[in-house]
């Protein structure tokens, strides 16, 4: 990267969103962009996350790019080996890799007025963009509790997402903190070669059972051959998933036949009525997650796994401590303690126009203007934004919306000539978050009863968004001017800076 590159956009970030950002804007014909990655290879979340059991709980064929399909999936839902290697072949098929600078973690981005674009520093230099798309995505920076005592403990201590392969768990005492996605699946992994795993469980999850399975040679063969039949599937997927939604957002009520399937299936591994005590969660299925694992509840039932119905209250030495009081030893300690979801640390580098950081703009809680801009930051657009996020179906079909988005927002750019940008009007940001929320007071996730990673510190949800795939799409398909200043060069306009377009209103 050269000292003073410059670029009409620079793309943060090599995973789904990223390498979509990457290839859609080569099919619309922009060569002039980048993707600032900060690892050494791509793959985003499926490549940090690389702890043992480590799989997707979105069937494969719904969990792919519509425009990347791939027809040699190994099982219903793939592994994480396979979805990085998915990833690496998109990067390679579409000819993206010179377009990336690996080992460039962003540390900071202004926008510059004057000039109308982005300077950028990475750890591999600066550079500008007029148009930056930030795909660095929630599930990147792993976050552990501060716990009293954590410094001390004499003995291993890592996160989900960030697994140390070198260290040996034969044997070992393990302490497995927290029950989310990640957990539910490491658990099974490795409770077979450790000596004791202490589950550390502050809120019990929903868990259905993971109706996976190897596909066949012939399906593979057949979607080969016909790939109109791996679109079926894939449009059949969706489908279902668009039908479940309703009961999400309109009537959670309707999620109770739901519960008693999940009751049954932990009542046919569990049959110690102490232990489905603890492990029976006391709100409405839905509310957090719900977790796919066929052998998640046979494990917490071997002679070497205890279940502490309680979370981690301090540590000495060797000792854990739960907020119940009861304790246990431990060589390792693994967090499966979630993300920084609603407190991005991207957050924290971005700087808008009147010079304050999207952290600071962002202090009562995130917002943006259709998961995508944020008012104060022109031509700066995030992927998987602000209630762009999903409770039972693909995060790729959201991506796929927000890049239809992208692709709008530079035609417009395009078609206002000269030097310009676009930046959200507050009046239309607002108008579209409160009508988020509105929506988003009688869904599951609000109602059901829990705290959940969904909702931000002061308990707004800023994460989910409150409807179905086909209609965050149809939100998305185009770029409305009137919802955007359009900003000129000073140098560009005789009398102003500023093109004004009618203020939006709720």
């Amino acid at each position: 990267m050269t000292e003073h590159e410059h670029v009409r956009v620079a793309v943060i970030g090599s995973g789904f969103g990223g390498l979509g950002a990457a290839v859609r804007l080569r099919r619309e014909g922009i060569t002039d962009f980048v993707v600032l990655e900060r690892a050494s290879g791509v793959g985003g979340t499926w490549r940090d996350n690389s702890y043992p059991g480590c799989a997707c709980d979105v069937p494969s064929h719904l969990y792919s790019f519509s425009f990347a399909p791939n027809p040699d999936w190994p099982r219903a839902f793939s592994g994480q080996e396979h979805i990085r290697a998915y990833l690496e072949h998109v990067a390679d098929v579409h000819r993206l890799r010179p377009h990336i600078r690996f080992d460039s973690e962003v540390e900071r981005m202004t926008w510059n007025p004057e000039r109308l674009r982005w300077d950028i520093e990475t750890a591999g230099g600066s550079l500008s963009a007029d148009v930056v798309v930030s795909a660095t995505g929630p599930l990147s920076d792993p976050k552990i509790p501060e716990i009293p005592g954590l410094d001390s403990f004499p003995g291993k201590v890592f996160h989900s997402a960030r697994w140390d392969h070198d260290y040996d768990l034969t044997g070992k005492r393990v302490a497995m903190v927290g029950t989310g996605a990640s957990a539910i699946q490491i658990v099974p992994a490795i409770q077979p070669e450790v000596g004791r795993l202490t589950l550390f469980q502050r809120t019990p999850p929903w868990v259905m059972p993971r109706m996976d399975r190897a596909i066949s040679g012939a399906e593979r063969w057949l979607h080969r051959r016909l790939p109109i039949t791996a679109q079926a599937r894939r449009g059949l997927l969706w489908g279902i998933r668009e039908l479940q939604v309703q009961a999400f957002t309109k009537r959670p009520n309707e999620l109770g036949f739901v519960e008693r399937l999940a009751k049954k299936n932990m009542a046919r591994a569990v049959k110690d009525p102490a232990l489905r005590a603890k492990l029976t969660p006391d709100y409405r299925i839905g509310c957090k997650r719900i977790l796919l694992s066929s052998e998640y509840y046979p494990a917490l039932t071997r002679p070497n796994v205890d279940v502490v119905a309680s979370g981690l209250r301090e540590i000495r030495g060797n000792t854990l401590v739960a907020a119940d009081g009861s304790e246990a030893e431990a060589d390792a300690i693994v967090f499966g303690t979630g993300f920084r979801v609603t407190d991005m640390p991207i957050a924290e580098r971005v700087v808008g126009a009147d010079g304050r950081t999207l952290a600071e703009s962002w202090k009562d809680g995130m917002e943006s203007l259709r998961g995508a801009s944020a008012a104060g930051f022109p031509n700066w657009m995030t992927i998987i934004g602000p209630n762009t996020g999903l409770g039972n179906s693909s995060m790729i079909l959201m991506i796929e919306s927000q890049l239809n988005y992208l692709a709008d927002y530079l035609r417009q750019l395009d078609a206002l000539g000269g030097r310009a940008a676009l930046d959200a009007r507050p009046s239309a940001v607002h108008a579209w978050n409160r009508r988020v929320q509105d929506r988003m007071r009688r869904t599951v996730w609000n109602t059901g009863g829990c705290t959940s990673w969904y909702l931000d510190a002061g308990g707004r949800n800023t994460t989910i968004w409150p409807g179905t795939t086909s209609e965050f799409r149809r939100a998305t398909r185009r770029v409305d001017l009137a919802e955007y200043e359009v900003l000129r060069a000073p140098d560009a306009q005789e009398s102003a800076d500023r093109t004004e377009l009618p203020e939006v209103t709720a």
